[in-house]
Formats: structure tokens, C-alpha cells, sequence
């Protein structure tokens, strides 16, 4: 049963240690990276590869950047970013084949300070993941959107409502075009197997929020009707954000037989 991950790792050459020890210990299939924080010419595709797995890599000097691996395989690039705006080069999409799936990583701009042109920026980029959610869905395959999507769901998907009111994660408008994907015939993975929420995958590193579980989900695994058929479970490897210079976001994955 193949199992699919996504994982912010906040710079991946800071990571580099614990992403690997995550490959070698869960050994998951295929893995959605983001925010690499790295050029297509730092990156460290040779740690990789002798981890056992082939990648594409969509990286941008500093921050964003995207990457999809998979293990003992070279995933097929499809498409790098999405259509809508000639002049956006941030590296946020990476879409890709690996078997009979097509994947695609995902880092949905955060949109902090809101209301602003950042906001609205993520607004547009939302809708510019919608038409290409609604390609997708056309050609009737098992799809799998993973990514850290800076959006907090519902409610019960943070640690403190009003903690996060006034966040761009959490706004009316960012929760409405999420709610809307999902319209579109799209499964929350991680929403099926906790329905009642309360399950984090990112901890601030400000405020002691690891040691007082002060989390919210922003990581999310969308699947296509046909890839949902498929679902066997999904979860957070939370431990993995306990250790020692660990990423602010735990990885969190799906499987599907």
C-alpha cells in the first residue's frame, strides 16, 4: 500500500539529517516537499539519491520551492506552476506521474499581513489551483494534491480560535475557496480518519507551542474520487517534530492500496 506524504520541511539543507532519517526509518513511497529555501543549483540532490529516491525538484533561492521524491523511482514532471499569472515566479507547484498516480506538491502562500496585496495574492493563487483542480478531476484518474495549503479548515482544525482570528489562515476568504475545492468533488484525507478535528500538523517554534500541543492543521492531502476509493488511512507522524532541529511542521501522510 503505497504511502504518500507531505511535508514542509522549512529549508530542506537545515533539514537535510532529519528528512533522511524520516526516508530510512518510515521508508514512505512517494514524498511532497515544501519550502525547500533552496536554488535548483544548492539543492541537495545526491543525499537524495542515496537515500533510495528519485526526485523532481522546482527549488528558488531563499524561500518557497517545491519537490516531489519517490522511492526506488524517477517521478515524470507534468507541469511547474499553475496558469494565471505570466509574471508569478514563485516556485510554489510541482505536478508529476509516479505509476498509475499523479501527485502534485503544493505550497499555497501564507498571506500574512491581511488584509493587503499578499492576501490577495493567495486569494488569486487559490483560484488559479482551482482550475487546475478542475483539469485534473477531468482526466478520471487517482490524484493526489499534498501540501502545506496555509489554510486552517474548520474550527476545530486550531489549537485557539481566537489565537487565530485575525491570521490570513483563517480568514472567511481563504476557508470559502478551500471549501470550495473540496465542492469540487475532492476527498480531505486526514478529515475522513479524525472527522471531530483536533489533530496538528504544524507547532509554531515561538511560545513553547510544541510542549503545550498549541497546533493547527495546515497540511492537507486532497484526493481525487479515484484515488479516494483507494484510501487504506491517514495520519501525522508527529513525533518526528519533537526532535532535535526538526521542521515546524510534522509530516503527514495517506496510504492507499
Amino acid at each position: 500500500m503505497p504511502k504518500i506524504v507531505t511535508y514542509n520541511v522549512n529549508g530542506i539543507k537545515a533539514r537535510l539529517e532529519r528528512l533522511v532519517e524520516y526516508l530510512d526509518e518510515q521508508k514512505p513511497d512517494i514524498v511532497c516537499l515544501q519550502e525547500l529555501k533552496s536554488s535548483d543549483e544548492t539543492l541537495p540532490v545526491k543525499d537524495i539519491e542515496a537515500a533510495g529516491y528519485g526526485a523532481v525538484w522546482h527549488g528558488q533561492k531563499g524561500f518557497n520551492g517545491v519537490a516531489v521524491l519517490a522511492r526506488d523511482a524517477q517521478p515524470v514532471e507534468r507541469q511547474r506552476g499553475l496558469a494565471g499569472e505570466a509574471d508569478d515566479a514563485h516556485s510554489r507547484y510541482i505536478e508529476v506521474e509516479v505509476g498509475d498516480l499523479i501527485v502534485a506538491s503544493i505550497y499555497l502562500p501564507n498571506g500574512n499581513p491581511q488584509p493587503g496585496p499578499k492576501f490577495d495574492y493567495k486569494l488569486r493563487w487559490m483560484d488559479r489551483l482551482a482550475g487546475r483542480a478542475r483539469a485534473l478531476l477531468a482526466e478520471e484518474r487517482p490524484v493526489v494534491l499534498a501540501g502545506d495549503y496555509n489554510v486552517i479548515p474548520q474550527d476545530d482544525d486550531s489549537f485557539s480560535v481566537p489565537a487565530m482570528a485575525s491570521d490570513a489562515l483563517m480568514q472567511p476568504e481563504s476557508r470559502q475557496r478551500y471549501r470550495m475545492l473540496l465542492a469540487q468533488g475532492w476527498t480531505d484525507a486526514l478529515r475522513t480518519r479524525y472527522p471531530r478535528g483536533g489533530v496538528w500538523t504544524f507547532w509554531d517554534y515561538q511560545a513553547g507551542c510544541w510542549q503545550r500541543d498549541a497546533g493547527f492543521r495546515i497540511d492537507h492531502l486532497l484526493l481525487s474520487p479515484q484515488a479516494a476509493d483507494r484510501l487504506t488511512g491517514a495520519g501525522v507522524d508527529k513525533a518526528y517534530r519533537g526532535r532535535e532541529r526538526a521542521s515546524d511542521h510534522a509530516p503527514t501522510w495517506v496510504s492507499l492500496r
